[in-house]
């Protein structure tokens, strides 16, 4: 995901559109690695594979984004997952992030999914109650909790010494009784196994495998899934953990094809934040999506179980003059929440595309410079996410999409 939360994107010809359309995404494979997935875990549009969303539950606060957008942006009828992000994970199990915006937060007619206000001795309110509306509207929706994130991730160094605790107390919270029935399985995100994200981890090759296995083994046949690493390089993240192991446990990965370059290296060089191939004049080799995705089917990991990661945001640098990638710059461009950061909805018109490069899109505005997707650049992956057999696509996150939800349209299209 952005490290935004983490406090934790070219015209596609009419026949590239129609081609699009034409291809079906191979349904996914199940967390065991057979044909089908496990009972109940069948997605309500599988024919045309996974659209999953991130909604951030600390998104209701300085965004003001509720669940109620999602209805009325019109994603919610393209969605057929959406992971609710982040819960802790700390003292080796899983617990809630942010009690009140998770299940204290009252919320008024006008402001709840099915306009009806929460009661002031509600069991249940706050984002989760709103997501049990959400799902009631739309049946086929499936919800998962994520666990970790960049904030958070440090915790399963502790988790990986004892899997089964680990996953009895997640289970235990999932399957809370205020909350029955709301989620259907669980989502970790840890950056990154026996690797560095923002503190190192040092728990060896074979702990995401113990972990996932754990996992699998308490919650069934619920969905138990895992966003990874998209470090094609050699001897990089991918290698440093045993993904292909941990797949037959998952019934599938978001690969966080994304936040390869940004302006965590202030003076540049410019460069698309989420590259889908490689090009001339790439900073670092093997970062761009394809590396990535190439590099887990290599090692055994099924392309069925491999989701393509969109960001919904863009990276931008400041004191930038030249146009084209490879520039160099002064720092990060101002964000509205975060330095070198954009959603979509406002670089659209404030700083619009110039340009592509490597399937996604950039823009020199000024002395700002930014990479993002645009829906025609989305388009371009999806195709590929297709020609390559993936199970679907995913993004980060439901808020950085316009209110007519542009960008969630060109995914699940």
């Amino acid at each position: 995901m952005a490290r935004l939360s983490r406090l934790k994107i070219s015209t596609i010809c009419g026949a590239a559109i129609a081609a699009l359309l034409a291809v079906t995404v191979a349904a996914p494979a199940s967390a065991t690695g057979e044909a089908a997935a496990p009972a109940g875990t069948q997605d309500a549009q599988a024919s045309v594979g996974k659209v999953l969303g991130y909604f951030a539950e600390w998104g209701v606060y300085d965004r003001n984004y509720h669940v109620k957008n999602i209805e009325t942006s019109g994603s919610a009828s393209k969605l057929t997952h959406i992971n609710y992000s982040f819960g802790n994970v700390t003292n080796g199990g899983c617990a809630v992030g942010d009690t009140y915006a998770a299940y204290e937060k009252a919320y008024d007619a006008a402001g709840s999914v099915d306009g009806v206000a929460d009661t002031w001795d509600a069991p249940l309110r706050g984002n989760i109650n709103q997501l049990k509306k959400l799902k009631a509207k739309h049946p086929g929706l499936k919800i998962l909790w994520s666990f970790g994130g960049w904030t958070w991730s440090g915790g399963f160094a502790q988790a990986a010494k004892n899997p089964a605790a680990f996953a009895n107390s997640c289970y235990n919270l999932i399957n809370d009784p205020r909350w029955a029935g709301v989620f259907d399985g669980i989502d970790i995100d840890w950056e990154y196994p026996n690797a560095c994200g923002l503190s190192c981890d040092t728990s060896g090759a074979a702990a995401l495998k113990n972990l996932a296995s754990a996992l699998r083994t308490k919650f069934g046949s619920k969905l138990v899934t895992a966003a990874i690493t998209a470090d094609g390089t050699n001897g990089g993240k991918i290698d440093a953990a045993d993904y292909a192991g941990a797949a037959q446990y998952f019934n599938w990965y978001n690969v966080m094809t994304y936040d390869y370059f940004g302006a965590f290296a202030a003076q540049g060089p410019t460069a698309p934040h989420s590259p889908l191939t490689s090009y001339a004049g790439i900073p670092t080799a093997g970062f761009y999506s394809d590396a990535a995705i190439q590099k887990l089917k290599a090692k055994g990991v099924p392309a069925s179980k491999l989701l393509l990661g969109i960001g919904f945001y863009g990276r931008g640098w400041t004191g930038v003059t030249q146009s084209a990638p490879g520039g160099a710059a002064t720092g990060a461009a101002p964000g509205k929440y975060e330095a070198g950061i954009e959603d979509y909805k406002l670089l659209k018109t404030r700083c619009p595309a110039t340009g592509t490069i490597a399937g996604t899109a950039y823009a020199k505005c000024g002395t700002q410079w930014w990479s993002y997707d645009t829906p025609a650049t989305i388009a371009g992956k999806i195709s590929y996410a297709k020609t390559q057999g993936l199970g679907g696509a995913f993004f980060w996150e439901l808020s950085g999409d316009t209110t007519n939800g542009e960008l969630i349209t060109a995914v699940a299209k």
